[in-house]
């Protein structure tokens, strides 16, 4: 055969990940505020999308929330692509003598009362009554030299830094400015915490003084508010606040310089090391307790952002689940195709046409996207339902083990949708909110046969096992391990001591330590 260049035809089939495809696979894995930012980035982006605030019903979308009735866990009522679009319109205006021609469309309650005279009243009255009109047109509302009144919360105040604190107490308390600039340079090694990260050397060094100043510094900066804060480790935190409520004695300080042995509740050495009896010992642990480990946190005014969940379970009254979607959580987007057909009569050139047409395309795909991710996530959530109607019915130890095969196989889809779906979604059940992902868990075999047992409910149950424990009585890890194979529960006991430490349950021998000084 000779090798010469020519030009053949052939067929093939490929998967080819098109823009559009994309954009659906993208959006499935997106938690709720993802969503809502993607939505917004193209609300802004595209002219022929914009954001249907007040959920109005339309010819062809619906504002009706999303669900999955199950009755005793029989066939999901509900769940077709009708019902399952949450949030999703798609709406074709009527024309300009549409919506603004319906006064039941305006809100009363928030348009503004202008119960002032008007502009040309406001003249009259100072041209012929004077100054006296004047200051009563200015009493009445009409206007004044002030101007508009602020809003009460322009007049309050931010919430004060670590930083800002100590600065004020530093301009308060300090004079010498060479002890001012050693003081600002501290405050810079500061952690979250408040402790101090960093040499005293590498700053005498960069300031050009000498070390003992800068240990001078640090020793007044250290009396500061709130007390702990400059401290070079826990031991020095705890001990300027004990220094500051005038509670640092010899005992106490020998107990701060042997927290090791704290740790490990070695009580003997404690009471060798402090050179007091135990009950005396018990009240100082007890005051250490009471004391802020990290003092600088109390100026973190971070606000954690609670979850919000992506769908609601609850018990129906004749039986049975009901699972529906959070729609306040959902964007609700609408194609304006009215404003299509009337930007496309004047539309100029081709790029024009071809602009148009892309961005109804692309308006379209997203709202068939959306419509695909509520229905996805709410067929997932129903079938999850189904198969641990243990575990809501009676406790996390009955929660059965799950892998996404069970799912994808039951809905009749793809793994790795499955995956996409569970990821940063949430649920609120009446035993509370659990991530989609909770619920599968890896199975533990069964040492008599029977069914297999979830990796949760057995670590459930190491810890209500060392919960249990009593003085005289505390389980080893091998006894767990027994314990466990008497109730049919297969396991190792390097898996228990896996699953004791990710609990964070400390060792038997540190437990029985704890149990009988209860420090």
């Amino acid at each position: 055969m000779a090798l010469t260049p020519r030009l053949e035809l052939r067929q093939s089939q490929a998967l080819v990940m098109t823009p559009q495809l994309q954009q659906a696979i993208k959006l499935l894995q997106l938690s709720n505020m993802e969503l809502v930012k993607y939505v917004e980035l193209e609300l802004e982006q595209n002219p022929l999308l914009e954001r249907d605030e007040e959920g109005r019903e339309t010819g062809e979308g619906s504002t009706e929330e999303p669900s999955a009735s199950t009755d005793d866990f029989g066939e999901a009522e509900g769940t077709d692509e009708s019902a399952a679009l949450a949030a999703v319109d798609v709406v074709t205006d009527d024309g300009p003598g549409g919506a603004a021609e319906s006064d039941m469309d305006v809100d009363y309650d928030n348009l503004w009362q202008h119960d002032g005279p008007s502009d040309g009243e406001v003249a009259a009255d100072v041209g012929s009554i004077g100054s006296t009109a004047f200051a009563d047109w200015g009493s009445r509302g009409g206007g004044g030299f002030d101007g508009p009144e602020g809003n009460l919360e322009q007049t309050l105040s931010g919430a004060e830094s670590l930083r800002d604190h100590l600065t004020g107490q530093l301009n308060m308390d300090v004079e010498d400015p060479v002890d001012r600039v050693i003081g600002v340079h501290l405050m810079d090694m500061l952690d979250g915490a408040g402790y101090l990260s960093g040499d005293l050397d590498a700053v005498a060094e960069r300031l050009d003084c000498p070390v003992r100043r800068v240990e001078a510094t640090l020793q007044r900066l250290q009396q500061f508010d709130p007390p702990g804060v400059f401290a070079r480790d826990l031991a020095e935190c705890l001990a300027l606040q004990l220094r500051d409520r005038n509670r640092l004695d010899p005992a106490m300080q020998a107990l701060l310089n042997n927290l090791d042995l704290l740790a490990k509740r070695d009580i003997p050495g404690l009471v060798k090391a402090c050179g007091v009896d135990v009950e005396d010992l018990t009240e100082m642990v007890a005051e250490i307790r009471a004391l802020d480990p990290k003092p600088a946190l109390a100026f973190d005014h971070g606000v954690a952002q609670p979850v919000i969940p992506d769908v609601f379970m609850r018990t129906q009254l004749g039986g049975g689940w009901l699972v529906e979607l959070n729609s306040e959580s959902l964007p609700r987007v609408l194609v304006d195709n009215h404003y299509f057909t009337r930007v496309s009569r004047v539309a100029r050139n081709k790029e024009e046409k071809q602009y148009l047409n892309e961005a109804l395309q692309s308006a379209n795909w997203l709202v068939k996207s959306l419509h695909q991710r509520a229905t996805t996530i709410l067929k997932v959530s129903s079938e999850i339902v189904r198969q641990q109607e243990e575990f809501f019915l009676r406790g996390v130890q009955y929660l059965k083990p799950l892998v996404l095969r069970d799912i994808a196989e039951a809905i009749e889809m793809h793994e790795s949708t499955v995956s996409r779906v569970t990821s940063n979604k949430y649920m609120a059940t009446p035993r509370g909110i659990y991530e989609l992902k909770y619920f599968f868990t890896p199975s533990i075999a069964s040492s008599v046969g029977g069914e297999a047992h979830s990796a949760e409910s057995v670590r459930h149950r190491i810890k209500s096992l060392t919960e249990e424990e009593s003085v005289d009585k505390v389980l080893s890890d091998d006894k767990i391990v027994e314990i466990l194979r008497a109730e049919s529960i297969e396991i190792a006991r390097r898996t228990v001591a896996k699953y004791r430490e990710s609990m964070g349950i400390p060792s038997s021998v540190q437990r029985r330590r704890e149990k009988r000084v209860k420090l």
